[in-house]
């Protein structure tokens, strides 16, 4: 999404309302896919290398790059945008988002921003949601009342919520071994559990993935079944792999 100008935040209670519509008529329709640092996530790029029928490495040499993140040190995925073309979505036209139904989550997030945290004494996670109010976003003069919760049922936002939350954690391993950018061998992990899905697949069918040696039959084949599962292997095998952190195999989808 473009970057937040200088108008605050606003906490938004479980019932609190706030009135927003992003519909054609409304007069700055598709500015917010212009000025982009759009950021990816696994699941955003799972949906995303579907929508389009590739695979997870074309579709990251198509249509994204990459670089090391200044604060986690690991490796970050946003979309490819032109400065000769005023940063916009490659997606967006028009009449509008060409992705909509697979479009990532922040952007079916905003005008909210979604805040997660987990307490480490009792493992329960909690999260808080908060309007982002841009100046140039005419959004708000009219529209549907929502609450947070509509909001995210109406998105669509809970299977996002989730996997974002579980790469998190990933990133918090992370922060907690220590600052700077991984190894080579480690950013090779990192993007391939988190980003290149498809060549993640190939490599546990092969037998080629290190530190796997707790992947049985039955998680291969459970996995091969269902992406959703396969990103949760991959997420916690470089957990695994990176961190020494326990193999979590006992997970859903």
């Amino acid at each position: 999404m473009p970057q937040p100008d200088a108008t605050p935040l606003a906490p938004l209670g479980p019932e609190d309302v706030f009135v927003f519509a992003c519909r054609p008529e409304v007069p700055c329709f598709n500015q917010c896919c212009r000025d982009l640092n759009q950021f990816l996530t696994p699941y955003d790029i799972m949906r995303l290398k579907n929508h389009f029928g590739l695979h997870s490495s074309d579709f990251l040499e198509q249509y994204t790059t990459g670089h090391t993140g200044p604060q986690t040190g690991l490796p970050v995925v946003t979309l490819k945008v032109s400065g000769a073309n005023n940063f916009i979505c490659p997606f967006v036209s028009p009449q509008g988002c060409t992705v909509y139904e697979d479009r990532p989550g922040s952007c079916r997030t905003y005008p909210l921003v979604r805040l997660a945290s987990r307490d480490r004494n009792t493992g329960l996670k909690t999260e808080r949601y908060f309007v982002l109010q841009e100046s140039h976003c005419q959004g708000f003069a009219s529209g549907k009342e929502w609450t947070a919760g509509d909001w995210v049922r109406n998105q669509g936002l809970e299977p996002f919520n989730r996997f974002n939350d579980l790469f998190m954690e990933l990133i918090g391993l992370k922060a907690a071994a220590g600052p700077g950018p991984l190894d080579l061998k480690g950013q090779q992990v990192f993007r391939l559990a988190c980003y290149d899905l498809d060549r993640f697949r190939e490599r546990l069918e092969q037998g080629t993935l290190a530190s796997c040696e707790d992947i049985g039959d039955e998680i291969i084949s459970k996995v091969q079944a269902d992406e959703t599962q396969l990103l949760h292997l991959a997420v916690h095998w470089a957990a695994h792999a990176l961190f020494n952190a326990p193999l979590e195999l006992d997970f859903e989808g």
